[in-house]
């Protein structure tokens, strides 16, 4: 069996600018002010470190930052719910993400699941809003809310797997499927191969030199996703 680890953001689906506005208005309730800088767009940092990042820019107090960071990521799920509408009308499918998932899902060989730098609750909102939530185990992912520290998603991602499916998972048999240089990290230091998608804001170049095992532009292909996959280029 192969555990295959799909990224969420960029890569199946784009929210357009709703998880900023998400960003914003749960700064600006807790925080009483409007915030000026907000995370850089497509980096694949997790959320609980994208908060505090957001706290340090704008100007929050250290002291503070502890305190704060943990009230945003406990109300950022709530604020995503309620800006459904908007996450159905600015965000769209990645290309092929459909077609992918349903073959990944259909391959009784392969494990799909999540690994991505959202807290749990919020990349369920994300995937059943577009309809993707049933070609995944999310039950077996791993997540911002399970770990802050992206690499460490994997490990945790394998030993749910290995306790439900009742097979080892190691780097030999785990496949990250993303579009950032963290998704490339996260496999490295992790312990996954990585297929890298240049279809989000870091070039096919800079992929490569950051060590991923495979680039393809999209997903539009599932027989060359498979293949992949099962490390058949």
């Amino acid at each position: 069996m192969i555990l295959v680890l799909w990224d969420i953001d960029r890569t199946l689906l784009y929210v357009g600018e709703t998880d900023r506005l998400v960003y914003r208005e749960v700064f600006r309730a807790l925080v009483g002010r409007s915030a000026t800088a907000l995370p850089a767009r497509g980096t694949g940092v997790t959320m609980p470190l994208a908060v505090r990042e957001l706290l340090s820019a704008n100007d929050v107090p250290a002291s503070s930052i502890d305190h704060l960071a943990g009230q945003m990521v406990d109300r950022l799920p709530g604020e995503l719910r309620r800006h459904q509408e908007a996450l159905l009308r600015d965000g769209s499918l990645m290309p092929g993400a459909v077609e992918a998932l349903k073959a990944v899902h259909a391959d009784p060989q392969l494990v799909p699941t999540i690994v991505t730098g959202n807290l749990k609750e919020s990349a369920e909102i994300k995937l059943s809003a577009f309809g993707l939530a049933g070609f995944v185990d999310m039950a077996v992912g791993g997540y911002a809310s399970d770990d802050s520290h992206r690499p460490a998603l994997v490990r945790i991602a394998q030993d749910k797997a290995e306790t439900t499916y009742g097979h080892l998972f190691t780097r030999e048999n785990t496949v990250i499927i993303g579009d950032s240089l963290q998704d490339v990290r996260t496999g490295q230091e992790g312990g996954a191969r990585v297929i890298a998608v240049t279809s989000g804001t870091t070039s096919a170049q800079a992929l490569t030199e950051a060590g991923a095992d495979h680039i393809i532009e999209d997903l539009t292909d599932p027989v060359q996703v498979l293949s992949l996959i099962h490390d058949r280029p």
